[in-house]
Parts: C-alpha cells; sequence; structure tokens
C-alpha cells in the first residue's frame, strides 16, 4: 500500500515548487532532501536576494540538445505568474538591468514562501537523510530511507545537477535516470570562470579589474561587464559565454564595445602626442590599459604610429582572443548544462516516456538557461508542469 501519491527527490527550488502545488491539488507528498535545510541554492542566489525570474524568458534563453523541449512549460507558467506568487505574500522586488528580478529583502524570504504553499497535513518534510535502494512495481515506487520503506505511484526527480557540490549537490538525478533507461546527456560547468594558461600571466595579474566587454563564444555574444581573476576570466558577460565554450576553442572579447572602427585614428588627429596606453586608459581601467599596450609594444605618441598600425590595434581591441584552458569546475559553476536527455521526456507533463509515474524537473533536465533569473524560472516551470500532470493523473 503507498504511503504517498508522490514521492519528490530534492528540496530546491523545483522540488518545493513541485511540492506545494501538488499538496494544494489534494496529493500526499513526500519531499525528501539529504540536506539538512531546503532551498540551499535560493538562498545563496543573486548575492542573498535571489534573482528569482527575468522578465524576459523565451526557450531562446536555454540551452539543450532539443532547443524546442523548454516551450511547453515556460509558455504555460510565466514570469508574470511567479511574479504574482511573490506579490501575494507581501514580497516587494525590484528589476535591475537586462529584466533581471530581486527581492529587495533576503533570498530568505523566497524559500519561506515555497515552504508556506506547501500544506503541513498533504506534504511531509523529510530532510537530513537520502534515499537509496528505488525499485518499480506494477503498484508504484519504493524507496529506503533511514531504515524505513515509502512508496507512492509517483516519483519526482528534482535533485538538480552536480554544480556546487559544498551546497549538497550530485549527480543523483542522472544515476536515477540511467537506473530506468533514460539517456544523459554529458554534465559539464556553467556559468563559470574560466581559467587563462601561465602565457597569459599578464592578465592573470589583473585580479580585480572590470570592465565592460562583449564576450563571444562560437556564435553566442553577450555585453555585459567581464572580470580577471587570479585563474583567469570571470564576470557575468564571462559565465554567459562559458555556457558556449567547449574545451579548445576561444574566447573573443571586445573591450571597447562603445567605440566604432576609426577612433583612434580621431585620437590621432586630435591629440598626436599621447600615448597609446594614455588614450586607453581614457576609456579603460587603467592596469587593463597597461596591460593591453604592453601586450601590443607600441611605444611612442600616437603621431609615430602610421595609420594602417593603427587601424589593425582598433580591431585587435574589438576582437581580442583567449584561449582559456580550463573551467573553474563544478565547484563554482551556477548551473549545469547537459543532463535527462530531453528525448526520454513528454515537454508537456516532464514524465518520462518509458516508465509511468517517473518525473525529471529542473536543473537535472538537459535544459540550461543564461544567467539573470532564467534557470529558476524553468524551475518554477517544469515544476508546474509536472504538478498539473500529477494532479491530472491522480484524477484518472
Amino acid at each position: 500500500m503507498s504511503t504517498h501519491n508522490v514521492i519528490i527527490l530534492g528540496a530546491g527550488a523545483a522540488g518545493l515548487m513541485c511540492a506545494g502545488r501538488a499538496g494544494q491539488a489534494g496529493l500526499r507528498v513526500a519531499l525528501i532532501d539529504h540536506m539538512e535545510e531546503p532551498g540551499k541554492k535560493i538562498l545563496i542566489s543573486g548575492g542573498g536576494r535571489c534573482n528569482f525570474t527575468n522578465r524576459k524568458v523565451t526557450a531562446a534563453n536555454f540551452i539543450s540538445a532539443n532547443p524546442h523541449f523548454a516551450k511547453s512549460a515556460l509558455g504555460r507558467y510565466r514570469p508574470e505568474d511567479f511574479i504574482a506568487l511573490i506579490e501575494r505574500y507581501g514580497i516587494s522586488w525590484h528589476e535591475k538591468t537586462l529584466g533581471q528580478l530581486f527581492c529587495d529583502g533576503s533570498a530568505r524570504q523566497v524559500v519561506d514562501m515555497l515552504l508556506a504553499e506547501c500544506p503541513k497535513d498533504r506534504v511531509e518534510l523529510m530532510l537530513g537523510e537520502g534515499v537509496s535502494e528505488i525499485t518499480r512495481n506494477e503498484a508504484g515506487f519504493t524507496l529506503s530511507r533511514a531504515g524505513k520503506m515509502l512508496s507512492a505511484p509517483a516519483l519526482v526527480v528534482a535533485t538538480g545537477g552536480p554544480s556546487i557540490a559544498k551546497l549538497g549537490a550530485t549527480g543523483f538525478a542522472y544515476d536515477v535516470a540511467r537506473q530506468f533507461g533514460c539517456k544523459v546527456v554529458e554534465p559539464r560547468p556553467a556559468l563559470v570562470p574560466l581559467t587563462l594558461p601561465s602565457a597569459e600571466a599578464l592578465f592573470r595579474e589583473l585580479s580585480g579589474v572590470a570592465t565592460n566587454v562583449i564576450a563571444r563564444a562560437g556564435k553566442a555574444a553577450f555585453r555585459e561587464a567581464a572580470l580577471f581573476t587570479h585563474k583567469g576570466l570571470s564576470g557575468p558577460a564571462i559565465l554567459q559565454a562559458s555556457s558556449y565554450w567547449r574545451s579548445g576553442s576561444d574566447i573573443s572579447v571586445n573591450f571597447l564595445p562603445d567605440h566604432k572602427p576609426g577612433w583612434l585614428l580621431q585620437a590621432k588627429r586630435d591629440r598626436p602626442r599621447t600615448q597609446l596606453k594614455t588614450a586607453l586608459a581614457a576609456i579603460l581601467p587603467e592596469r587593463l590599459a597597461s596591460a593591453l599596450s604592453e601586450r601590443l609594444m607600441l611605444p611612442g605618441n600616437l603621431a609615430d604610429i602610421a595609420d594602417k598600425k593603427l587601424s589593425s590595434v582598433e580591431a585587435l581591441l574589438a576582437d581580442w582572443h583567449f584561449k582559456p584552458n580550463g573551467t573553474e569546475g563544478f565547484a563554482k559553476a551556477e548551473v549545469t548544462i547537459g543532463g535527462v536527455s530531453t528525448e526520454f521526456l513528454s515537454s508537456k507533463t516532464m514524465e518520462t516516456k518509458q516508465v509511468r509515474g517517473l518525473y525529471f524537473i529542473g536543473e537535472g533536465v538537459d535544459v540550461t538557461g543564461w544567467l539573470g533569473g532564467y534557470n529558476f524560472q524553468w524551475a518554477w516551470a517544469s515544476a508546474a508542469a509536472a504538478a498539473t500532470a500529477l494532479r491530472e493523473s491522480s484524477m484518472n
């Protein structure tokens, strides 16, 4: 006999959202997490203010082997829906650049809201110990936890990916997927700082310097701040580009996105006795201007440099190539690219096509958003899709 209608593994953003909506639909829910506290990623997100969604969410803001998969869930649970939920709880918020929405107060407000959404007589929160020995028969799923057996006709896996292991992140979702015959798209760190080789030590010495750039990886381009670190490159523009970067390829950086070709030639005409370093320092952080000038090796005044050479310098500064030798890995990655293959999931319900009653939601699925609230919106939307399906299934 089933102890619950549904067992949800993972009390993060997606798991909490799904549990609340399923519980409100009258289902008996067991929400399990091996960590002692729910919503750990929520609590640290957005500098502790939780970048809970983005006004500009579309499926184009997500990376997946199937770029159309996210459309269904995102279309049925929109940013406006989560904003309405936030406002119903009296949580004030503000909008930053590029449509990013943050709490005015603490991310704790979002976790408390999601917990409050879980009816206490319907959702049983089980923290501090994970599960083992997941089995399935005609009646549903049976799991072992803390020496006790739990069973339910439906199992929702919302345990995320392996990014930020110090918060308890693991690849558990992938193990469950493989156990039940689902393929996993190779996971790799995303929204992660990039490391530079020793040959780029000049730039690694700029640790702490930030500037507005356009960073490109493949066909993707992002205009935001880049930050130099003692290991390499970070900042929003680089984190965004990192999701599209593959080992062995370059990252292109336009250091002067507001300057059109010919600006350096005009500077030569206006201030012929100015040195290149000085001209760059007028529009870039001084330490960065010095490092770029040193690498360009053009001493003397602008008047002493041929126009053709200055034009080539302009082109270099607008398309400066770095060849990272890696990333800072899952320990520093905000999210994970890859995961449970969408080929095995229904885009409407998040249920696996092979195994009735088995659902995967959130970061564990091969759907990865841009920086700026997109991944939280995917968590809310995929959770809502699964909860709706669970409710409808319970009625049949």
